[in-house]
């Protein structure tokens, strides 16, 4: 199967499908040494098309895909086709952003109460969800409670590492697509934060494209 061919499209659809909703995914890319960034401080130098057509039918599958604000702020980041994005920033910060006016209905911002002012200063015309913080904290039970409440049940994270880890660590993740680029080398940005909490996953797909890159689905045991 040439998985960069448009008539793939369909079998990747069903490969990549997700069990019955609620739920939550995380799609990682990482080279073979577990970097999420690439020599130019990004993953762009990590993926591939195959990769980025594999991204895509993850979000068309999805409702909503959600980043942190400093994946906005190292990689701009852009409004996918299908599905809505959901940034969720504690301070409002969302400098660097790339996303067109035109686009901005499509973005949901969750932060708290305090941040409100510097969201709709930085990106007017975005939807704001407000979640709760302790001690300056949100709490990603909170994140993943105001997304089904407005909608969207099957929830795709594409990072970056701390709010991966912290899915991971709250146990709130069902399934891990990860992406494992051919490359070897320093660790720049680890692929989960520093401290992650530690969970048994189980191996339940993976495919090897003519480049040596790894596409796998990890089912996490604790949910």
């Amino acid at each position: 199967m040439e998985l960069d061919a448009a008539s793939t499209r369909d079998r990747l659809l069903d490969l990549y499908r997700p069990g019955p909703s609620p739920t939550v995914r995380l799609n990682l890319v990482a080279s073979i040494s577990g970097s999420a960034a690439g020599s130019d401080g990004t993953s762009d130098t990590l993926t591939s098309r195959v990769d980025r057509r594999i991204l895509g039918v993850i979000r068309e599958l999805s409702d909503v895909v959600l980043i942190g604000a400093a994946s906005v702020r190292a990689e701009g980041y852009q409004v996918p086709q299908r599905a809505r994005l959901a940034v969720l920033t504690a301070s409002g910060d969302l400098a660097g952003h790339r996303i067109r006016p035109d686009q901005r209905e499509s973005v949901i911002v969750l932060a708290p109460a305090e941040a409100r002012e510097r969201v709709l200063d930085s990106l007017p015309g975005a939807e704001l969800i407000i979640v709760p913080t302790t001690g300056g904290m949100v709490a990603m039970n909170d994140v993943v409670d105001a997304l089904h409440c407005a909608g969207f049940l099957s929830l795709v994270c594409e990072g970056g590492p701390s709010l991966a880890g912290q899915l991971i660590a709250a146990g709130l993740v069902d399934e891990l697509c990860l992406t494992t680029s051919p490359q070897l080398g320093g660790v720049t940005l680890p692929m989960l934060a520093a401290g992650s909490a530690s969970r048994a996953a189980t191996l339940t797909q993976l495919i090897v494209d003519e480049r040596g890159y790894l596409f796998a689905r990890w089912a996490l045991r604790d949910r």
